[in-house]
């Protein structure tokens, strides 16, 4: 390992502190304060504006109410994973950007996030769970994949009565909360807490070290249960495109943010001058943990403006805040090597052309300006995309670089599903876990028809 790029820069003191819960949750007292601030609007837009469909007036009022149960039980029979969406979703351009208090208040919604915090934190620490399984239906569904859409998929289904198995590379179910969020976000191990009180239902066996098209084919998943359901993510990190790609030092940022998760903190390896391509929330979270784990300096550098970038606002905010510095307008075009080992990366300027075509401030035809940053580490996050391999040799058809589903998360094979980033919409968690409910909901309405249809016609 070159010596700039080096584990425990941090003392462990100073590292927990910096990894430690970035937003702790309120208080009873400031919930309650928080909740009375709520209109419950009856046509309330922010339900509209959540892609699980909580009834957040009902549980922001039941909170206000000192109905702590009765909250908690409306956000998790929509949406099974809102104690970690509370946590990682952005709220502030989904439920609180409708929040009709933005209209009275420029930037004060309520706080619907940390509220469904607040009453999730609750349930999870009560010793029982709040909803019972269905009378066993004899039925056995595989979902490959467990991150937020198979979790959800699995956790619906053992509730209506079926035996699930749930299977994933990794030897700990989660996926992307557990793997690929910043351990700041989910801080306390909260993914599996959450994974625990999910499987507290009952009727779940999780299979770790599975890998779809490796150890196991779609074939002998669905020679084996009687429905089967994709949650496999997007499996694939575009590359820079340039020479000396595979040189020490530069690693794609979910590799990097996936190790940082997976062992402690102390053991991670960080370089003292980080550069981060990228202008998404993964850029986001690798940016400012290599900052915590203690790079002196960490520059985010994106090919467009601000405008354009994935990453929130207040998340380019907070990486601001925590001593990143944002570049914008330029795009990596070589990696610069001394003996072998990275020194830096060297940008062209990208800005907007003008009316004329030309870039402001230059004469026509001028070359774009060039500039290098010093590094002995890049990351890589310019974007993921999925990987069709796996389901090479099966009949399902994919578009666009995505499986194609219909409105119910059925692929064009019969009794295989899919839902969550695999497929099109919308790379967030709070929309993987409406996938796989709703997945559930079908393969279930569909099992319990075929059920009848065989008992009508006598079929075994």
């Amino acid at each position: 390992m070159p010596p700039d790029i080096a584990c425990g820069r941090l003392s462990d003191d100073m590292l927990a502190r910096n990894f430690a819960d970035a937003h702790p949750g309120l208080t009873a007292e400031q919930a309650a304060l928080e909740a009375d601030r709520c209109f419950y609007c009856y046509d309330a837009p922010c339900i509209e504006a959540c892609p699980t469909d909580i009834d957040i007036p009902r549980f922001i009022k039941a909170i206000a109410s000192k109905n702590t149960a009765g909250a908690a039980r409306t956000i998790l029979q929509s949406n099974i994973l809102g104690g970690s969406c509370a946590r990682v979703c952005p709220t502030e351009i989904l439920c609180e950007q409708k929040c009709v208090h933005t209209a009275i208040e420029t930037h004060k919604p309520v706080r619907i996030g940390a509220l469904q915090r607040f009453a999730t934190d609750w349930q999870m620490a009560q010793p029982a769970h709040p909803f019972g399984r269905a009378a066993p239906t004899g039925r056995h569904v595989a979902v490959m994949g467990a991150g937020p859409a198979g979790l959800a998929c699995a956790h619906r289904l053992a509730m209506l009565g079926h035996d699930v198995t749930l299977y994933d590379r990794h030897t700990r179910p989660g996926g992307l909360n557990e793997y690929g969020v910043a351990a700041y976000k989910l801080a306390d191990d909260f993914a599996q807490k959450e994974i625990d009180f999910l499987f507290a239902i009952g009727g779940i066996t999780y299979r770790g070290g599975t890998v779809l098209g490796e150890t196991l084919s779609l074939a002998t998943l669905r020679q084996e249960h009687d429905a089967v359901f994709l949650a496999i993510g997007l499996s694939g990190v575009r590359a820079l495109g340039l020479p000396d790609e595979s040189i020490h030092g530069v690693q794609d940022a979910v590799a990097f943010i996936e190790d940082l998760r997976s062992q402690p903190l102390a053991t991670t390896p960080v370089g003292r001058r980080v550069v981060v391509i990228g202008g998404g929330n993964t850029a986001i979270d690798a940016a400012v943990q290599a900052r915590r784990l203690g790079a002196e300096e960490v520059t985010l550098v994106y090919r467009r403006g601000e405008a354009t970038m994935s990453a929130t606002e207040v998340e380019r905010d907070w990486a601001q805040t925590n001593g990143v510095t944002l570049r914008l307008w330029a795009a990596p075009i070589r990696l610069e090597t001394e003996a072998g080992a990275l020194t830096g990366v060297t940008f062209r300027r990208t800005d907007p052309p003008s009316v004329s075509g030309t870039l402001p401030g230059m004469p026509p035809q001028a070359p774009p300006a060039e500039f290098t940053l010093g590094a002995d580490m890049v990351l890589k996050a310019i974007g993921q995309v999925f990987i069709p391999d796996p389901i090479a040799q099966d009949q399902i058809l994919v578009e666009n670089g995505r499986l194609v589903v219909d409105e119910k998360g059925r692929t064009t094979l019969g009794g295989v599903y899919a839902g969550g980033d695999c497929t099109a919409g919308e790379d967030l968690t709070v929309a993987a876990v409406r996938d796989g409910r709703e997945a559930a909901k079908a393969i279930h309405d569909d099992l319990t028809l075929t059920d009848l249809s065989s008992s009508r016609t006598g079929a075994p």
